[in-house]
């Protein structure tokens, strides 16, 4: 056996990355059914290697995890924009980060805070009138910008400050597109893209010292805390003497860095990564869905009769989403079909042998959700709309990440829960009012940090 994994060609200059930048979704999976479970190929100044058999991706991500780090990619857009928050930091920097953020994600907190993803919902859905076409997914995004902010920040958020992320997104989103070239221009060279990122990143920042500015002096109130009471009786994090605080993300990074366990940077890093990461993959998980209900009356029919059934009282709560079983199995096959986040890499520390290949020190591993998700060696028609593959006894004929969505093992995704509980309250208050139907092209996909529609997602109300 060859100790080098079989791959495609690529070009002397710029290696397969324009393949993968002209379509780095048909590119994968053409990989992935043409050259088995690693694939090798040149994305650029470092190895690249697609692993395509659930096994592999949970010894990567889970049963040897300390042995692979995040990678870093030689270009420092990634660190400008995230820093040293939860996303890219390694090492005892992210546990310490992590153990600070843990309560936050308390599974009694994320259930406290029905009520204030409910509220924004209904406050943005007055907005709506019936026969309006949105944009479904500005639309969502700006309501989880809302929730986010409010659950983790404990603050609300202005007109204008919405707005303002919104407009910073697509130059941030655009810096990360794939682009062979790239790797040719430093990022110091001041390029209208490059001037475009850095402005948007300064203006986020702003945005960001606006709502700690807000919040200086009321870290140690427990009415700061939207999930309340109960939201507070969680322990907090080591060291802090106080059991009646806030709980909310920015009060316990408050309150670490008045300890000098955290730095003003520190604390940024953590707000902007919040921030993007907190609200971005809902918005997208939700547009998706809303897609596919829209080309799948009969799957909308079924969803609609179990939101029919948790509003009846009132607005949905936690225990009414629970019970919206078949809704549960139609957001997983949406994120099957459509993974926000499409792709994870990781480096091994030390040179690694998978499946008898050897995998250099300081490559780059390429775990695809895409490419898993709609592979026929783990799903019967994988392109198919099939929200009954996940009945229990379906799902548990598959290996384990088959699916993995939010990642998994150590830095699997710290809210996870929270968006899944948004998404399903998101998604029982907009059914319960309306029948939303695309009124768009078909759908196209561009590749960034995550995955977003190439065009927008128009969806006209009709009331029900």
């Amino acid at each position: 056996m060859s100790v080098t994994p079989p791959g495609p060609i690529g070009d002397p200059l710029f290696g397969n990355g324009r393949q993968f930048a002209d379509d780095p979704f048909t590119f994968m999976r053409a990989c992935a059914d043409s050259y088995g479970d690693v694939v090798r190929f040149d994305l650029g100044p470092r190895e690249t290697y697609l692993l395509t058999n659930p096994a592999d991706i949970e010894r990567v991500l889970v049963s040897e995890a300390e042995r692979y780090r995040k990678p870093q990619f030689g270009d420092d857009a990634m660190t400008r924009l995230l820093g040293d928050g939860l996303l890219l930091s390694e090492g005892e920097t992210w546990r310490k980060q992590r153990t600070l953020a843990n309560p936050s994600f308390h599974t009694r907190r994320i259930g406290a805070l029905t009520g204030t993803m409910v509220g924004h919902t209904e406050s943005h859905l007055a907005e709506w009138e019936p026969d309006d076409v949105i944009d479904i997914q500005l639309e969502v995004a700006r309501l989880t910008v809302r929730i986010i902010v409010s659950a983790m920040f404990g603050a609300d958020v202005t007109d204008e400050e919405v707005a303002t992320v919104q407009e910073n997104l697509e130059p941030l989103g655009a810096r990360f597109e794939p682009d062979p070239r790239r790797f040719l221009i430093p990022n110091w060279v001041p390029t209208r893209e490059n001037r475009a990122f850095d402005e948007a990143v300064r203006t986020l920042e702003d945005v960001i010292d606006g709502i700690v500015e807000r919040r200086q002096g009321t870290e140690r109130d427990p009415a700061a805390d939207p999930a309340g009471p109960n939201g507070t009786a969680v322990a907090g994090p080591p060291g802090d003497p106080d059991g009646d605080v806030p709980m909310d993300l920015l009060s316990v990074l408050l309150r670490a860095r008045d300890r000098g366990e955290q730095t003003n940077e520190n604390l940024r890093d953590e707000m902007v990564t919040m921030l993007l990461a907190g609200h971005d993959t809902t918005a997208l998980a939700l547009t998706y869905t809303f897609y596919l209900l829209s080309r799948h009356p009969e799957a909308r029919k079924r969803v609609e009769r179990e939101v029919d059934a948790a509003t009846a009282d009132g607005p949905p709560t936690a225990a009414d989403v629970r019970e919206m079983a078949y809704t549960e199995r139609v957001l997983n096959e949406a994120m099957r079909l459509y993974p926000p986040v499409y792709l994870l890499f990781r480096e091994p520390k030390l040179d690694v042998k998978i499946d008898g290949y050897r995998i250099p020190e300081g490559s780059a591993l390429m775990c695809s959700q895409w490419v898993v998700h709609r592979s026929s060696r783990w799903y019967d028609d994988p392109d198919t709309f099939d929200p009954d593959r996940w009945l229990p006894e379906r799902r548990s004929a598959r290996p384990r990440f088959s699916y993995f969505p939010f990642g998994g093992g150590p830095r699997h995704c710290i809210g996870k829960a929270f968006s899944l509980l948004e998404a399903k309250l998101i998604l029982a208050s907009v059914c319960s009012e309306y029948a939303l139907e695309y009124e768009g092209p078909e759908l196209s996909l561009r590749g960034s940090l995550t995955m977003h529609p190439n065009h927008p997602v128009p969806m006209r109300l009709r009331e029900r």
